[in-house]
């Protein structure tokens, strides 16, 4: 659901960014299906996900969600964080937000003969709402939250993740700058990884 940060950490690599953002929609050979570039991105988004789900300060954030979110707690985590990166983003980015936000909408549309047509579904809804740029705000994450909580099949409570944040925000903002920077240099490294494996010396 971080679809911002794995923007972000594509590192300004179009072929990457088309890879990391479809990573959770394919499996098995993608050797096979993609170009090699495209192969990587998808290879570092599984990277950036498993280190995301391993890391001890994720861990932490998500136990004072636990008792009242159980299973969901790891994807409102993942969208807190896409909240701080886009509320904070010029910390982060030279580039204006906006204008990042839009360049990824056209990249990614740019590959849409090329990407799975169930993600590109996903990719409509994530334009037209704007989630990109939408998650900077309270509202926008209301508005994904309730989304969610209308589609789950167990009791979720997701449409009040929004008041969570608000009343832990200085604590899950902490969370978020501490962790933030271990998976900026995590990804640097696993993309330098990926790219070395394509062109060997």
């Amino acid at each position: 659901m971080n679809y911002l940060a794995h923007a972000y950490l594509s590192f300004g690599e179009p072929k990457v960014l088309v890879g990391n953002f479809i990573g959770d929609f394919v499996r098995g050979s993608i050797e096979k299906s993609y170009e090699k570039e495209i192969v990587v991105g998808i290879k570092l988004h599984w990277s950036i996900d498993k280190y995301t789900d391993n890391h001890p300060i994720v861990k932490e954030a998500q136990e004072i969600l636990k008792p009242e979110y159980g299973r969901y707690s790891t994807v409102i985590t993942d969208m807190y964080f896409d909240y701080f990166l886009a509320k904070y983003w010029n910390n982060y980015h030279p580039v204006s937000l906006d204008d990042f936000v839009q360049d990824v909408y056209e990249t990614i549309d740019s590959f849409r003969n090329v990407v799975p047509e169930k993600f590109m579904k996903t990719f409509a809804y994530m334009r037209y709402w704007d989630w990109l740029g939408g998650y900077g705000e309270l509202d926008g994450i209301r508005q994904a939250m309730t989304g969610m909580a209308k589609r789950t099949k167990f009791q979720s409570n997701l449409d009040t993740a929004h008041i969570f944040l608000d009343e832990h925000h200085e604590f899950l903002r902490l969370h978020f700058g501490d962790f933030f920077e271990d998976l900026v240099s995590h990804a640097k490294h696993k993309l330098y990884e990926l790219k070395s494996d394509l062109n060997p010396a």
